[in-house]
């Protein structure tokens, strides 16, 4: 997981023919795309990368930087989820026309099955925008059939893509759009739609909010994967509190309106930036700083980017709470089957767009 979308317009997998490499490497069935995909490679953790060719250079190297950069994101994304994903196929091409990354990314399921053909908008010059579209949706996949198509599980997906993504996305931002709209409360009430900026901009400043507090992402997005569609923002800051769900608005509120700038950005608080509190050294905090440490040492050995190391580095630490999450079941999942979700268009755009 960004613009004031329209509802959700469904349409099933379309019947179109596959596209398929000279050399036989078959694509998958895209929920847009219907030209010829030229195959770019697969990366160890089951990322397979395809490219529209007619793009040339440009899009091709948006294709091997995203082959390049699958496999740091998909260890992000899992341990953001608490899970083993499963292989996805991906494709960079022209989304809505745009070849700047504001065409946004798209897919139909919400589970490694229906939400596994994946496509993301090309974005010359500026790879980093393409992993972190990736990951809006890879992110989706991991909601166990959960919360993409309502606004808390859009919510959390931007915020999956700003962490691991290192902000790439920021012209995305949502949460001064409902700002300016004059704050509705989408904390006590989930929107049952991922194409409103009111509620998912709710949702992106309350949980800038609770990072700031020590929540950690990780906490957080298993917390929300299992309240399920139905769960509220303000049972998910219940849980992870342990203080009572009816004052999270009023809280949350009062701390937007102490704001000396309102809300200018996705994170007004800064919860991206929160170091856990090394101060005060307990077990997994001395865990945190190796675990950090690690990724750095790996990411360097690896060849990899400063801006990739720096996003390694963000998501390392939003996986790690500042203190110990309240309650011994805040990271878990209480179902034992997956959600029923319907096969529709996840399109993501910027604020400034509406789905076609």
């Amino acid at each position: 997981m960004v613009h004031v979308k329209q509802p959700l317009k469904r349409h099933p997998l379309r019947t179109t023919p596959r596209a398929v490499r000279q050399d036989g490497e078959s694509a998958p069935q895209w929920p847009n795309f219907t030209g010829t995909a030229q195959f770019v490679g697969t990366s160890s953790s089951g990322v397979t990368v395809f490219v529209d060719p007619s793009l040339g250079q440009p899009a091709l190297q948006n294709a091997m930087d995203l082959l390049d950069d699958a496999d740091r994101v998909v260890a992000a994304n899992n341990t953001l989820f608490g899970v083993e994903g499963g292989p996805v196929s991906v494709i960079v091409f022209a989304l809505g026309g745009a070849t700047d990354g504001t065409g946004g990314a798209d897919h139909m399921g919400c589970d490694f099955t229906t939400g596994a053909a994946i496509e993301v908008c090309a974005a010359f010059g500026n790879s980093a925008r393409v992993s972190a579209l990736f990951e809006a949706e890879l992110s989706e996949c991991c909601m166990n059939g959960n919360l993409c198509g309502v606004s808390t599980g859009e919510a959390l997906s931007r915020w999956c893509a700003e962490v691991i993504g290192n902000n790439a996305l920021s012209d995305f931002a949502t949460a001064p759009t409902w700002f300016q709209d004059g704050t509705p409360n989408f904390v006590d009430n989930t929107d049952p739609s991922d194409g409103h900026a009111d509620s998912t901009g709710c949702g992106m400043a309350f949980l800038s909010w609770l990072m700031s507090l020590g929540a950690a992402l990780s906490a957080i997005a298993q917390t929300m994967v299992s309240l399920g569609d139905s769960g509220t923002l303000a049972q998910a800051y219940a849980h992870l509190t342990g203080d009572d769900a009816s004052n999270a608005w009023p809280k949350f509120i009062a701390a937007i309106q102490a704001l000396p700038n309102g809300v200018t950005s996705d994170d007004p608080f800064g919860g991206a930036s929160q170091p856990p509190q090394l101060a005060h050294i307990a077990p997994w905090t001395v865990e945190a700083a190796g675990k950090i440490f690690g990724v750095i040492l790996a990411d360097l050995a690896a060849g990899k980017a400063a801006n990739q190391i720096v996003a390694s580095v963000r998501a390392a630490m939003v996986s790690i709470p500042s203190s110990k999450p309240h309650g011994a079941s805040a990271g878990t999942r209480n179902g034992t089957s997956t959600g029923a979700c319907s096969l529709q268009s996840r399109r993501l755009l910027p604020p400034d767009k509406v789905r076609p």
